[in-house]
């Protein structure tokens, strides 16, 4: 990672063993750096981190964001830049308990902001493109009204500005980023929001697809390699900093649609009454002109592309495409 970075040598993850945070950590230890990552497991795996566990560069703390002493651990080594991927994903999960997703994600977010400040550490936190309000044809912007439709997204917007806060009282250099869907290989099959995963595994099984709702939802779907080094790119680009920034293709894709891809027009498709209509957004479409413009970025992955590397990968359990 170049540009506000050069010549510092260790970064913070938190959710380091998550299926993004994976891919953020190889692409930091790729790139030199020292990478202490910081994850409770309660959805990241240490399989994830498996081939990586022998890299003397890596640190795995266990324990979670709003544990005080295990962030103080993660950040003892120092920190020259900490990025928040930390968080509970399942939106079903906190419709039912909102209290067990919110508090943790948010004073969680709290600690690892004041560890970074006081480590001087640039900071990074990830959002969520669910925070947006409910939107036309026309692709979401930055600038898009936001309508927290779940304690999730309602977790993410605290989150946000809390990260805010600390730029503008402490002018501490914070970027807030909203990734839109993004999947690829170690992404769970067994969870909500890994529709791609889900999908995959069911063609690779050869049973039928089942899509929540009337499938006319539309996904803009961003493949986890490109969104690492989106990553990457927000947090070393200066001008980003007290910025939100999306991430995604500015194409989307109808859940139909998605499923006649992934099962080759050759499996069935069955349709579920889905389990949180009201949190669903019918139409997610990124606008990528802020990211492109702010940070030079664009996508490098389609997503037939990125479906096939998710396949791939599914069947033959090892190895790791670009």
């Amino acid at each position: 990672m170049e540009g506000a970075f050069a010549g510092m040598s260790r970064a913070v993850v938190t959710g380091g063993a998550g299926f993004i945070g994976r891919w953020l950590v190889k692409a930091l230890l790729d790139d030199g750096w020292e990478v202490a990552a910081l994850d409770d497991l309660s959805n990241g795996s240490l399989d994830n981190l498996a081939e990586l566990s022998a890299d003397p560069h890596l640190e795995f703390v266990a324990g979670s964001i709003d544990d005080r002493k295990a962030v103080e651990r993660t950040f003892a080594g120092g920190a020259d830049v900490c990025f928040h991927l930390a968080a509970k994903i399942n939106v079903q999960n906190s419709i039912d308990d909102p209290v067990g997703t919110f508090a943790p994600d948010v004073i969680g977010t709290l600690e690892v902001l004041e560890a970074a400040r006081s480590a001087g550490a640039p900071f990074l936190f990830m959002s969520s493109c669910m925070v947006y309000a409910r939107a036309g044809d026309e692709p979401i912007g930055e600038e898009h009204p936001v309508r927290p439709a779940s304690p999730y997204a309602a977790s993410k917007l605290a989150g946000e500005s809390l990260t805010l806060s600390y730029g503008l009282s402490y002018d501490h250099p914070v970027t807030v980023v909203r990734p839109f869907n993004t999947y690829g290989p170690f992404q769970r099959a067994d969870g909500e929001g890994g529709v791609v995963a889900i999908f995959c595994r069911r063609a690779l099984d050869r049973q039928p697809i089942e899509v929540f709702g009337d499938g006319t939802q539309t996904r803009d779907l961003l493949y986890v390699a490109d969104c690492a080094d989106f990553l990457l790119r927000s947090v070393a680009t200066e001008a980003a900093h007290g910025q939100i920034v999306n991430a995604g293709t500015g194409r989307d894709v109808t859940i139909n649609e998605l499923a006649e891809i992934i099962g080759g027009g050759d499996l069935d498709v069955t349709h579920t009454v889905h389990p949180h209509p009201q949190a669903e957004i019918a139409r997610l479409v990124c606008d990528t002109t802020k990211a492109d413009q702010l940070l030079g970025w664009r996508p490098e992955t389609s997503l037939e592309e990125g479906i096939a590397r998710t396949s791939e990968w599914m069947k033959v359990g090892q190895g790791v495409p670009k």
